[in-house]
């Protein structure tokens, strides 16, 4: 059974940066998509970012579009969110998870229906 592991958050300033990782067990990684969510208190939860199975499609929310960046290494079966120019709205539990396919169209991706594993997170605090 594969596990998904979040690590990476905490408490910054408006204005910086943060890197979650997010590791998986399991010997088939590259062969899904792995995205990113989020949810705040009494907020549904969020799309944030997806990489293809192999890395070459992503596609990302409006809310983080140009500040946020996924990747990942295959081989160390990790998906990364590099966070820049964090805002307090960015305040939220960051989740981890594995697309139930390779890829898929924006709409699928995006998604939280059609991920079938996901990480028990990982908090991230922005505050003055």
């Amino acid at each position: 059974q594969v596990q998904l592991v979040e690590s990476g958050g905490g408490l910054v300033q408006p204005g910086d940066s943060l890197r979650l990782t997010c590791v998986a067990s399991g010997r088939t990684f590259s062969d899904y998509g792995m995205g990113w969510f989020r949810q705040a208190p009494i907020k549904a939860r969020e799309f944030l970012a997806v990489m293809s199975g192999g890395g070459d499609v992503t596609y990302y929310g409006d809310s983080v579009k140009g500040r946020f960046t996924i990747s990942r290494a295959d081989a160390e079966n990790t998906v990364y969110l590099q966070m820049n120019n964090l805002k307090s709205e960015d305040t939220a539990v960051y989740y981890c998870a594995r697309l139930h396919s390779r890829r898929g169209t924006y709409a699928y991706a995006s998604n939280h229906h059609n991920y079938d594993t996901w990480g028990r997170g990982t908090q991230v605090t922005v505050s003055s």
